[in-house]
């Protein structure tokens, strides 16, 4: 089977540190390609994936344009998804489309016509209600957890193939080390992380706690501060930069309670793998939940709200603790010990592998091959 896989205009593949959808195409192309799936990479230039192909219109990811007003960014996608049309109509060897880019990739390709398209999900499905109410019936759709298709609009589920949860390469790897006595936020540090929630619990606690993760795209105190000190900058009035400068900021401490930016790569996955939990005080329905199948794999327990994917990934008792309101989060914290980091470990490897993964995709691809040939 050859696969077109488009990953977008927006950052490399692997991205070099935060980046949601280019992470899960760099968890999923490997062992596609192990089971013998040609790999067609439409990205940027940049991007190291091992591919068979890679298409591109653009040198550099165009992340950061993002934060533009939409009349000077809207072209991007569209030269993105030109041409993938391009390339489309020039061959008649791609089985399948395995389509990432939101709302622009199955708009076009479904206008287009050409070979079957499955469209991954992996936001909020209510940003675009109008365009998803009205969703095109021969695009397929898959979600990334069945919370998030229970919520979409019924021409979309209409369309779904059902949910394939986010894998983790991080799963079945050996544990790091010991596990310390701080707890750990990891992610994008944004008011419907509910990094504030976690502060304030541990700090009323008496427990450590180091947040992690980029201020919209800000991954230092000193580009956070460049930021704040400038009222005339682009990022200067960002609700994520305002809700960690106006409330985060409040509860750090520099002893009890850190933000240290960015992290990535090993450095990432020791602070991770130390950690006594990692928390998801999560304030919205999360659709995909990577980082905690990623607490998961490297036996860190995860205790959250109970909220969006985390029941569908955490099983309540066993691999981690789910709370219905922040008094709840606040004992379950205290009894985090009750868990097995081996047990989280085994579970990661069961459900949450690449391999698994990649075996599902596979199963839903020769699904929407099948009904393009019916």
């Amino acid at each position: 089977m050859n696969v077109l896989v488009n990953a977008g205009p927006w950052l490399q593949v692997p991205p070099p540190g935060y980046g949601g959808i280019e992470n899960v195409v760099a968890t999923l192309v490997p062992p596609l390609r192990e089971r013998g799936v040609r790999v067609i990479l439409a990205s940027v230039g940049s991007s190291t994936l091992e591919v068979d192909e890679l298409i591109s219109v653009y040198d550099e990811g165009r992340f950061s344009e993002l934060q533009k007003p939409y009349n000077q960014v809207m072209g991007i996608a569209h030269a993105h998804q030109a041409m993938v049309a391009r390339e489309l109509a020039r061959r008649d060897d791609v089985d399948l489309v395995h389509d990432h880019l939101e709302v622009v990739g199955p708009a076009v390709l479904a206008a287009l016509g050409g070979p079957p398209v499955l469209h991954t999900l992996h936001w909020d499905l209510r940003k675009h209600a109008a365009f998803y109410e009205a969703f095109p019936s021969s695009i397929a759709v898959n979600g990334v957890s069945e919370s998030q298709l229970r919520r979409a609009p019924d021409a979309l589920r209409g369309a779904s193939l059902g949910a394939i949860h986010l894998a983790t390469p991080m799963a079945g790897r050996e544990p790091h080390g010991p596990r310390g006595e701080r707890f750990v936020v990891m992610g994008r540090v944004c008011g419907l992380k509910g990094q504030h929630v976690a502060a304030r619990i541990c700090q009323k606690l008496g427990l450590p706690l180091v947040l992690a993760g980029p201020v919209s795209g800000l991954g230092s105190q000193a580009e956070l501060e460049i930021v704040a000190q400038n009222p005339d900058h682009p990022l200067h009035g960002h609700p994520d930069v305002r809700y960690h400068l106006d409330v985060v900021s409040a509860y750090l401490d520099g002893d009890l309670v850190r933000w240290v930016g960015a992290v990535e790569g090993a450095e990432r996955d020791e602070l991770y793998a130390s950690a006594r939990a990692a928390l998801f005080p999560i304030q919205w329905d999360e659709p995909g939940g990577t980082a905690v199948v990623e607490a998961l794999a490297l036996g860190v327990p995860p205790v959250g709200l109970r909220r969006g994917c985390l029941p569908e990934i955490i099983d309540h008792g066993r691999t981690g603790f789910l709370a219905d309101t922040e008094e709840e989060l606040a004992e379950w914290l205290q009894r985090v010990d009750e868990i097995d980091p081996e047990e989280c470990r085994r579970e990661a490897a069961r459900r949450f592998s690449p391999s698994v993964m990649a075996e599902r995709y596979l199963e839903m691809y020769e699904t929407v091959v099948a009904r393009s040939r019916r």
